[in-house]
């Protein structure tokens, strides 16, 4: 019975979680402007949003914007975490502490205190608000969660092998690039992923920093779009693709995983 009753207790969450999604998906492949008015299979909404039809060109631009400014922000956010996570790993006391605790507070604090923030800090310095605001304003709230990804590689690795390079003749340069880099790669990569999804997901700050230049990323044009009172009915595919992406990617990545485990155990 409690088997039973958990297996259906699981079942009623993935029900609630992928329900909506497939509704989406099913909804993508009608030409109704409705959400859940089926007036026949067809795929115009997908030929509209890649054609540039009715408001699939807005869309576009939106979803073009998105992946460049997360593009940028998660590049530099990642260089900038990476070299920020090495000086607090090397420092010691109250100053660590301290780092530690400041780079804390963007993660902790709400979207919206950061967005107004950095809003009238962009104002006072007279930062030009647009592609510039938008891009520096998330570097400021990735690169936080970049550091917290590469700091557990650096307790991991041998703290005396970057000092082995410099004795060995090796500039500071020159064992950053060949030895300790390698060795975070890993949490690089992860702390850009993360730092490209934040960057995606992300309103309250683009809204605040964006200005008034017209410039529009996903959520701000469907936050844009609802108020208007209803939802481009492009959005349905524009969804079904990105679930697919992500699925796809995560089937992937657990297939690569999967087998690496295996191989690791047949070594063994």
């Amino acid at each position: 019975m409690k088997k039973l009753l958990a297996r259906l207790y699981l079942g009623l969450i993935l029900l609630l979680l992928y329900a909506p999604l497939i509704f989406i998906a099913v909804s993508s492949f009608t030409e109704s402007k409705v959400l859940g008015n089926w007036t026949g299979f067809s795929t115009k909404l997908y030929s509209n949003l890649f054609s540039g039809g009715m408001q699939g060109s807005g869309l576009m631009n939106a979803v073009y914007n998105t992946l460049i400014i997360a593009l940028i922000a998660a590049f530099i956010s990642t260089l900038l975490g990476t070299l920020a996570a090495i000086g607090i790993f090397h420092s010691r006391g109250r100053l660590k502490n301290a780092t530690m605790f400041l780079n804390n507070i963007p993660m902790v604090n709400p979207d919206v205190i950061t967005g107004v923030s950095l809003f009238l800090l962009f104002v006072f310095l007279g930062v030009s608000q647009g592609y510039v605001s938008v891009v520096l304003a998330h570097i400021t709230f990735c690169t936080p969660y970049v550091v917290l990804n590469v700091l557990p590689k650096l307790h991991q690795m041998n703290a005396k092998t970057y000092e082995a390079a410099l004795d060995l003749g090796a500039t500071p340069g020159q064992a950053l690039r060949k030895v300790l880099i390698p060795q975070l790669m890993p949490g690089m990569v992860t702390g850009f992923i993360l730092a490209f999804t934040m960057s995606l997901d992300d309103f309250a700050v683009t809204f605040f920093t964006r200005g008034t230049v017209g410039l529009e990323t996903l959520s701000t044009f469907i936050y844009t779009d609802a108020r208007k009172g209803g939802l481009t009915p492009e959005l349905r595919p524009l969804m079904t693709i990105i679930f697919i992406v992500v699925f796809v990617l995560l089937v992937v990545v657990n297939i690569r995983q999967e087998r690496a485990a295996k191989k690791k155990a047949s070594l063994k």
